[in-house]
């Protein structure tokens, strides 16, 4: 099959006439296989409909979460965790570029006809566009964080068409479960799922809004990222650098459904169905891999020693922090946590944040309870009827020690298993 560049005619915005447009539907992020020819699928794809983590997980990573390893509890199945970065950092990249890398090593070696993945709008650089990339090289467009929803998954239908056999796609979790939930049905004869970790998602155009909070000249921003250490680091087109303390971001000023309620109730956060997830939390400034099972082997071992890896670390008590963050979320009206810290605490607090609240290991512990916490309190307010179908209960075995434990109403229901086939 010839190479080709990047497919932009399948890359169209939502919007062109390439993509039929979905009826507007409750909890919906636009994974994209409402755009395909059997858009009820949906039913059984959604992770907001009637997930099935047990069953997938199991299926995926030939057992389910083991209870003896705690880390477990939180992170879903894997084989081992790391610190990591490429010895030679990718330019452009949103870390040092294990994402990009282990996409372009995959091409390179013939593993895959091509990647399924995100690329930036050719008009909006924050604007994502899902492509199928068949070239190595051409991955560098791929580089870097976008913000927004893009159909992903439409494109699976047209990577069978082109016939693409053997695919990787690079995906955030709920893209990821759709994917996983339809694998059997779908047919590639070989599938690598690099998954990168999400809890919050905006629309492009609300993220440009953000951006104007933090900088005069927003357009001049061309990097943006939430750092283990509680800063958001911004770079410049002009190559300033910029880090802004979590307390000190513009929070109060942000419309109270910036974060959608799909965003506010996702109880995967680090992306359990992945082959190998991507992330920073755990990582104390470098990448954070959660390799998941064999096929997450193969992937890293593609890396050689291109990639510098060492054990996480783990630091500091999430207890409290997560307890301050249920209070807000109780206290709030609706949408974003209300914050009550008087503005001359701020810098004090924001100081000694990376120095004595979670760190490494445990500061991403943090983060899945602090979603755990903020799923059932939004689903409880917002849609109480869907507690008993949407959270499993490794996620009401997350929230327990901190007083939230399920009504008769909102005990899980026993979940459709999977055909492990």
């Amino acid at each position: 099959m010839a190479a080709s560049r990047i497919e932009r005619s399948l890359a169209s915005p939502p919007s062109a006439p390439a993509w039929p447009v979905p009826a507007p539907r409750d909890l919906c992020t636009d994974c994209g296989i409402s755009r395909t020819a059997d858009p009820k699928r949906c039913g059984t794809a959604c992770q907001f409909i009637k997930p099935d983590y047990a069953g997938l997980e199991a299926r995926v990573h030939g057992r389910a979460r083991d209870e003896a390893r705690t880390d477990e509890r939180f992170f879903g199945p894997f084989r081992r965790m790391l610190r990591a970065n490429l010895v030679a950092p990718r330019e452009g990249a949103q870390w040092s570029g294990i994402t990009t890398r282990l996409a372009e090593r995959l091409l390179e070696t013939g593993a895959v006809d091509a990647v399924l993945t995100m690329a930036a709008d050719p008009d909006d650089r924050w604007r994502p566009v899902p492509v199928l990339v068949t070239r190595p090289e051409d991955l560098a467009a791929c580089r870097g964080m976008r913000m927004g929803y893009a159909p992903l998954l439409a494109l699976l239908e047209p990577a069978r068409e082109r016939g693409y056999r053997r695919l990787a796609v690079v995906g955030i979790p709920c893209q990821v479960y759709a994917l996983r939930a339809l694998e059997a049905e779908l047919g590639f004869e070989r599938l690598y799922v690099i998954g990168t970790p999400c809890s919050d998602n905006t629309t492009t155009e609300r993220f440009h809004g953000f951006l104007a909070l933090l900088s005069e000249d927003p357009a001049t921003i061309v990097y943006l990222e939430f750092r283990a250490d509680y800063h958001v680091e911004l770079r410049f087109s002009d190559g300033r650098v910029k880090a802004i303390p979590f307390l000190q971001l513009p929070i109060s000023q942000l419309p109270p459904d910036f974060f959608p309620l799909t965003c506010r109730t996702c109880v995967d956060y680090t992306n359990v169905l992945s082959d190998i997830t991507v992330g920073y939390m755990a990582g104390q400034g470098e990448q954070w891999l959660i390799v998941r099972n064999e096929r997450g082997e193969e992937l890293l071992a593609l890396l050689g020693d291109e990639v510098r890896t060492a054990a996480p670390g783990s630091a500091g008590k999430r207890k409290g922090a997560v307890k301050g963050f249920l209070a807000n979320v109780e206290r709030a009206a609706g949408g974003l946590p209300l914050r009550r810290m008087p503005d001359w605490v701020r810098p004090i607090v924001g100081w000694l944040m990376p120095r004595v609240g979670p760190r490494g290991l445990e500061f991403a512990r943090t983060r899945v309870e602090m979603k755990a916490v903020e799923t059932v309190l939004h689903l409880r307010r917002n849609r109480p009827r869907r507690l008993r179908t949407m959270v499993p209960p490794h996620v009401w075995a997350l929230v327990a020690p901190y007083g939230l434990t399920p009504t008769e109403d909102e005990t899980p229901r026993a979940a459709i298993p999977v055909d492990p086939a």
